[in-house]
């Protein structure tokens, strides 16, 4: 486990966040519509105190509008208690880790079930939902493909047609049983749970409940450059304005989301890739193929969890609009912006399916159809 006590109480108080996915807003009451004869403008980053810490491979924050009470002690307490917590579950759910009770679980529950704290049962539940509603293309057990994938990477070369058939007879949460007592089996030997796409998702919904607990109304969590959820709103805008990156040019930015009481999370392969004889491959893998999938360059997923958000944006990201339109019209909650790969040279233009365009700004790289 990190020793970020320091880094916490090192907070940064009146830091703007830019360059990431999170940009919060300008000014208290900068205006989001202008006139009618004017064009919106894009909310940008205004004043807050920022508390970090180094977990799960990523950064985690506690963001704070700086119109702190009187004495700010005890909301920079509350909030680092949080933070607190996503350590606590990154050493309960790793599979980096040979002693958390994930990694256990995968060791022997080929050979006998294995009873579970009850929020990670419930946890491993959800995600079994979320692969049956997603038709697989979400899948915490795919470890294996992406292990294998690892390795080629290394060797530089692609895995052999029979490398992955051998791992794919291990995928699926088919494989994964679940018992009334909180209990988890294997069908076979070699499966195994992953949380990667929804454990930092997750990690965030739970350390939110620790600030809603103390009523705290107003307030950004983080999870790296992909994942957040916002209460409230940020320096008198009804929302806190979350920049949405180029998945062509990573650096620069096509747009702002104004968040309020939801949570986000984007997918994309713009950073994380390798290319292997002229040819790029991601690192989002098709469970239902063994491939890395190609038809989406990034996703961006509105859900009311950041667990839900975080999974959802890898199925879409893996199943297509198709599946995202689908989804979405079955879970009214559940929205989602889809980027594909630009057409002979255009501009990209996002698919929007149910983000409500009040709530959305784009500069001019980009061309929004519905």
């Amino acid at each position: 486990m990190s020793d970020s006590s320091a880094t916490r109480r090192d907070f940064l108080a009146g830091h703007v966040l830019r360059d990431e996915i999170v940009a919060v807003g300008q000014a208290a009451g900068d205006a989001i519509l202008g006139e009618a004869d004017e064009p919106r403008r894009e909310p940008t980053s205004g004043a807050t105190i920022r508390l970090a810490t180094a977990a799960m491979a990523t950064d985690f924050a506690v963001i704070l509008n700086e119109a702190l009470p009187d004495d700010p002690r005890q909301p920079l307490r509350w909030a680092s208690e949080a933070l607190d917590l996503v350590h606590l579950l990154e050493d309960q759910m790793s599979v980096y880790r040979p002693h958390t009770e994930l990694s256990q679980l995968n060791r022997v529950a080929a050979s006998r079930s294995v009873q579970v704290e009850e929020r990670l049962f419930e946890l491993l539940c959800r995600a079994r939902e979320i692969w049956q509603e997603t038709d697989g293309c979400f899948d915490p057990t795919s470890g294996p493909l992406i292990a294998l994938w690892r390795q080629c990477r290394k060797e530089v070369r692609l895995p052999t047609e029979s490398e992955l058939a051998e791992r794919l007879t291990l995928v699926g949460m088919q494989h994964v049983l679940f018992e009334p007592d909180c209990s988890i089996a294997f069908d076979r030997a070699g499966v195994e749970l992953n949380l990667g796409s929804i454990g930092k998702g997750y990690a965030l919904d739970r350390a939110a409940e620790i600030l809603q607990e103390h009523d705290l109304t107003e307030w950004l969590l983080q999870g790296g450059h992909s994942s957040v959820i916002a209460r409230g709103g940020h320096n008198g805008l009804p929302g806190w304005p979350i920049g949405l990156r180029n998945p062509l040019l990573p650096q620069r930015r096509l747009g702002t989301i104004l968040l309020c009481d939801q949570a986000l999370a984007t997918s994309g392969t713009a950073v994380q890739h390798f290319r292997f004889e002229g040819k790029r491959y991601g690192h989002i893998i098709d469970p239902r193929t063994g491939w890395p999938t190609e038809n989406i360059l990034s996703v961006t997923v509105l859900a009311p969890t950041a667990a839900e958000a975080d999974a959802l944006s890898t199925a879409f990201f893996v199943g297509g609009v198709e599946l995202a339109e689908r989804y979405c019209s079955n879970h009214r909650s559940v929205s989602a912006l889809l980027i594909p790969p630009p057409t002979g040279g255009q501009r990209l233009e996002p698919v929007n399916i149910g983000v409500p365009e009040e709530i959305l700004f784009w500069n001019d790289e980009a061309v929004p159809r519905p």
